[in-house]
């Protein structure tokens, strides 16, 4: 059975999908862009950008009763790979090291509102 999980800690979602789908034990979150759900407007710049793209995955995470621990999976998407190590240094920060989940990080020439960045993750239920 699929449940849908959506939290106003999070940006409503923009399109016809939801913030994230549990199905089996597994949490399909979507593509987070760097908008802050309490004002719903974008911040600028890739360390704010990534910041908040975090914190929305978190809040997502935590609506669902999980953390960054029970990720297996992230994808990294990033309007330009000149913002890979500055990124990477933030996205970090928030995981624990000895949890590091799978991931991919690929430059694309736009993404949704024109931001820098977008990062979907997958996560387990322990």
């Amino acid at each position: 059975m699929k449940q849908i999980i959506n939290t106003v800690n999070a940006p409503a979602a923009i399109g016809p999908y939801s913030q994230a789908n549990l199905a089996n034990g597994v949490l399909y979150i979507s593509g987070q862009i760097p908008v802050d759900p309490a004002t719903g407007k974008l911040v600028e710049g890739i360390e704010k950008e990534t910041h908040q793209v975090m914190k929305n995955l978190e809040a997502i995470l935590t609506e669902a009763g999980l953390t960054f621990k029970n990720v297996v999976k992230a994808t990294i998407f990033l309007k330009s790979m000149d913002d890979f190590a500055v990124m990477n240094d933030i996205y970090a920060s928030y995981l624990d090291a000895d949890s590091y989940p799978a991931r991919e990080t690929v430059q694309v020439s736009c993404l949704p509102k024109n931001v820098d960045i977008e990062i979907s993750m997958i996560a387990h239920q322990d």
